[in-house]
């Protein structure tokens, strides 16, 4: 048998563009029969891989995003799995799939569409598991976006995922002081995960906004009618005060609390931090749109 090194990406290219599969059905496939092309071809199409993908370029833009977190609330994953119609994400085998795949990943902190994709379980590779799902539902699947979280030291994950057809889940680190893994400290870590799915922040605190986007907001500001003609003092505290909510409006701490509208996120965490005995700072968060671009992140 050829060694993996052997294997050469070029050899790999020409077969995906033969048979329409899948990069690790070929990779495998070329392994499998030492390196004879043809034999290979074969091979993906006694597996069904060549018929199954041959669907690969059709787009995917439905699909569903499931997450999982550990019970001690210490390491978390976000998986993206997209389809070509809602019929399909709604089917209970496309969904059943998508929950392996979550649980496939979380067991192997995999990092990333292709590093999971290698995953095995019951002898079986994730992009086998994905190509038996394209073979049954007769829909292109992929995997299209993964995040994984482990928290270092004391601190928890916080996970959420939209119970309406999973089209969004988010993740968040928090930091704390001493251990916050009790029932109350994960179930506020939860919270402020669906507070990040509703309010869809984009930035972790004020001081992560780029320069240039504060200063696009003060000339988008600056130029509006109803400053016209104002004292210029007058003109620069309105200014100001405009860019100040506006920005406070894509940052996370400083959002008023899903939960608590009266409250800032920020403050929010000051009174759990207080109730839990240990100071929580938020780390990082990561949010999936369904089908949207990239991933949500500040961190």
């Amino acid at each position: 048998m050829v060694k993996m090194a052997e294997i050469t990406a070029s050899m790999v290219k020409e077969l995906r563009e033969k048979s329409g599969a899948a990069m690790m059905d070929c990779k495998k496939a070329l392994v499998e029969t030492s390196g004879d092309f043809d034999k290979a071809f074969e091979w993906l199409r006694q597996k069904g891989a060549a018929t199954a993908s041959k669907k690969a370029s059709r787009a995917t833009s439905e699909g569903i995003v499931v997450g999982r977190v550990s019970p001690c609330g210490k390491k978390a994953i976000l998986v993206e799995l997209n389809c070509e119609t809602d019929f399909v994400a709604r089917n209970e085998g496309f969904v059943a799939i998508a929950n392996r795949i979550a649980d496939i990943a979380l067991e192997s902190k995999a990092k990333s569409p292709e590093a999971l994709l290698e995953q095995k379980v019951d002898g079986k590779t994730v992009s086998e598991l994905v190509t038996e799902g394209i073979a049954k539902t007769g829909e292109n699947i992929v995997i299209k976006r993964v995040e994984y979280f482990e928290v270092e030291g004391a601190g928890l994950i916080g996970l959420y995922v939209h119970t309406l057809g999973g089209k969004m889940g988010a993740l968040v680190e928090l930091k704390a002081t001493a251990d916050v893994c009790s029932e109350a400290g994960q179930a506020f870590a939860r919270e402020l995960a669906m507070h990040i799915v509703s309010s869809k922040p984009e930035f972790l605190t004020k001081d992560q906004i780029p320069q240039h986007i504060v200063e696009d907001e003060q000339r988008i500001e600056a130029g509006k009618a109803d400053l016209a003609g104002k004292k210029e003092e007058i003109k620069e505290k309105i200014i100001a005060g405009r860019v100040e909510k506006n920005l406070a409006e894509r940052c996370l701490t400083l959002q008023p609390f899903v939960k608590d509208p009266s409250q800032t996120v920020e403050a929010c965490l000051q009174a759990k931090a207080k109730e839990l005995g240990a100071t929580l700072t938020p780390i990082r968060y990561s949010l999936f749109i369904l089908g949207a671009g990239e991933e949500a992140k500040g961190e």
